[in-house]
Order: structure tokens, then sequence, then C-alpha cells
């Protein structure tokens, strides 16, 4: 194997330029997959942390609707002519939502378990009504679990926590009011109520739409701007352990609690076949380029046969059988895998580290300041296995070839 090894290491040498085009080749494939994965990936982050991080993994609500069997129809079995059913005249609010969180709470597979009250508001601006939504919020778990404090361009979220009637309000809602910091906006309330609200902060969650009309309080100023009490909640989020778990165990809780409950895989379905597809033509284009690089080291190599025909005789002639041949040029081959792999990778994080340093600034994203970049080693090892295959598949002809070299022909040729 060692006297194999140097005779594949003097053809090399022999050979040089071809072979560090054969390497150069593979090196460059790797490093635009990995390159290509890594900025696909942090970017496939970056927009579904938009939503995703901003999202419970389970939210449990009371959803209004209509009663399906109407006391006519009970009567009357059989005669449908009930149209235009009004939903029951309830209110949005939990039952029981205490006891619900205590119960959630006591899960081993729930991280977190946070209360949210959600009411739609007009804000009075002059003689103009602008709608807005106000998310009644647990401060301290929103900052813990939903990264509220990285979506905050101004303003404390701790003001938010201790101040009675402060309003963070979103970016976009805040410019047409062009409101600032320490300002006080008036609120109506559903039922005709007026409130004024003082502004400690701005959000920018990035989707400018939710930023126009999304805004938020803490869970009791949320309820004195109702009039409600303290056990009064529209929503329940929900933080899992293990995020896949959340579509099985939505379903278990809107069984066992009697209410609505909705997993964040199902809430953000588009999103998910989008990072999917993105994800899918990052890796398609990758492996098309090591396949590339795989048939440059088949070529060069066939190459090398025909212009080593002499030396494939000599060798044969001297004792070497066809397996000995054979294995000599896959060395060749996988020689050249192994060079490419390793300066491959070195570039391919070179790259990486040079695009995550690039400045990218915009309005729409102020927390992001470089471009994304993920640095999962899974993908180098993906792009070295991969090339290395290719670069023996590569070899394993041309090495199948040159083992059936007559010998005899080639000699009496020359």
């Amino acid at each position: 194997m060692r006297l194999q090894a140097a005779i594949a290491a003097t053809i090399l040498r022999a050979k040089l330029r071809q072979s560090i085009v054969a390497a150069i080749g593979v090196a460059f494939s790797i490093t635009m997959f990995v390159t290509l994965l890594g900025f696909m990936n942090g970017l496939n982050q970056l927009l579904d942390g938009l939503i995703l991080n901003r999202t419970p993994h389970i939210r449990l609500y009371n959803e209004l609707k209509a009663t399906p069997v109407q006391p006519a129809q009970r009567a009357l079995p059989g005669e449908h002519f009930i149209r235009s059913v009004k939903p029951k005249d309830e209110l949005p609010r939990i039952r029981n939502a205490t006891a619900i969180m205590q119960a959630l709470e006591k899960d081993p597979r729930v991280l977190a378990v946070s209360p949210r009250l959600v009411t739609q508001v007009f804000f009075n601006v002059g003689t103009t009504d602008l709608p807005g939504q106000v998310n009644g919020i647990d401060v301290e778990k929103e900052v813990a679990y939903y990264l509220f404090r990285d979506y905050l361009v101004q303003g404390n979220p701790e003001d938010l926590a201790t101040g009675d009637n402060t309003i963070v309000l979103g970016k976009g809602l805040a410019q047409m009011m062009e409101t600032g910091i320490g300002d006080v906006v008036q609120v109506t309330t559903p039922q005709g109520e007026r409130t004024l609200l003082r502004v400690t902060g701005f959000f920018q969650s990035g989707l400018a739409d939710a930023d126009k009309v999304q805004c938020f309080v803490n869970i009791k100023t949320a309820q004195t701007l109702l009039g409600e009490p303290a056990s009064y909640f529209t929503d329940i989020n929900i933080k899992l352990h293990d995020l896949l778990q959340a579509p099985a165990m939505a379903k278990e809780y809107g069984r066992r609690f009697g209410i609505e409950a909705t997993d964040i895989q199902t809430a953000n379905a588009q999103f998910d076949t989008g990072t999917r597809v993105r994800t899918t033509i990052s890796y398609a284009v990758g492996m098309v380029l090591l396949i590339v690089a795989g048939f440059g080291i088949y070529n060069i190599l066939n190459m090398l046969i025909y212009e080593k025909l002499d030396t494939i005789a000599i060798l044969k002639a001297t004792g070497f059988d066809g397996r000995d041949v054979q294995r000599i040029f896959l060395a060749l081959s996988m020689i050249l895998g192994m060079a490419g792999a390793a300066g491959g990778a070195f570039f391919g994080f070179t790259l990486q580290r040079i695009i995550h340093h690039i400045p990218f600034n915009t309005t729409a994203l102020p927390t992001v300041h470089t471009y994304p970049v993920d640095y999962n080693p899974k993908y180098f090892a993906i792009a070295i296995v991969f090339a290395l295959a290719t670069s023996w598949i590569a070899g394993w002809f041309p090495a199948r070839k040159a083992a059936r070299v007559d010998p005899v022909e080639i000699i009496r040729g020359k």
C-alpha cells in the first residue's frame, strides 16, 4: 500500500498542473456549497424568526361561533330552514383561565405559560380615529420567552411592566400619530370608554402592516382599560420544550379544556413551506456543483490514463496486477478529493465570515446589522462526505479502465 501511494504521488507530481486544476474544482464546489447553505439558512432563520419568535408553540383561545344545533332543529329534526345564525352573545374570555394555567404549569412538557388579553381599540388623533389592537401581556415572560426586548427600538420593557397606564406603540402607528416617548395618547375601548395612556416605547417587528396597528400594555392595564377583573384573559400562550410536539399537544389541550387550540406549525404553515423550498433549492444547487467537480476529476484521470499507458504497461510487466493499478488511480482520485475538501472547507468558512461582516442595515429590521449566516457544522460534513464520494466514483471508472490495459499491446506499439 505504501508503494502504491508513492507511485500515485509521483504521477500527481508529474501532472501537477492538471492535478491542481482538479483539486481547485472540488475546493470551489465545497466553498460555494457551504457558503450558499450557510447564507440561505441564516436568511431562513431571520425571516422565520420575524414570526416564530413572536408566536407561541400553542395558543389557547375562545373562538366565538354559532351553536351548531339550534333549538328549532332539535324540535323539528329534518326541517332545515334556519339561515344566517349569529354567534352566541358571550365574552371572548377563556373560562377558568387561572385553573387552566395552573394545570399547564404542572405539565413537564411545558416550558412556559403566559396569559394575554387582546382587544380592539381606536386611537383618537384630533378628529381622526385610528384602529389599533392592544395586547395586554405579562412583560417578564414576553421578554424571557418571546424576545420582546429585541424588538423594542426605543424604551425599556421595565417601564411597561411597572408603570400604570403605560403603552408601547407599534413603530408604524407611532409615526402616523407623530408621537414621541413620554407623550400621552387617547384610547377609546369597544365599550366607548376613553382612557389616556403614556407612551414608554416603540415596537418594530419587521412586519409593516402589524406595526401600524399593534401596541402593548401590561396585563393589569389591559384589564383596567376594559373594566374587567384580574382573572379575565382572552389567550393563553404556551412554550414547549420540544416544538415538534405542538400539533399533538394542541389537540390534546383542546379536548381536555374544551377550548380552541392552535399549534405553531398550523398557524405558520406558509412560512414553513417557504423555508423548505428555499432549503431544497440550496441543497440542489450545491449538489450540482459537487457533481460537476466530480466530472472534472473523471476527465483529468481519463487523460492521465491515456498519457500514462506506457507507465501502466511497465507496472504490469514488473509484477503489478490489475487490482494494484486500480488502487493507484483510485488513490489519485481520493488525494485530489481530500485536498479539494480541505481547501473548500477552509475557504467556505472564510467566505461565510466575510459575508457575515458585510453591513446590512434596513429600517424594517432594526435589530439586524449584518447579513445572517448559519455556521452549522453539518453543512461542512455533508459537503466533505459528498465530495469524497463523488471523487471515488469519478476515479473508479478510469481506474477500472487502467486495470484492464494489456501491457503486451502497449509495449509492442511503443
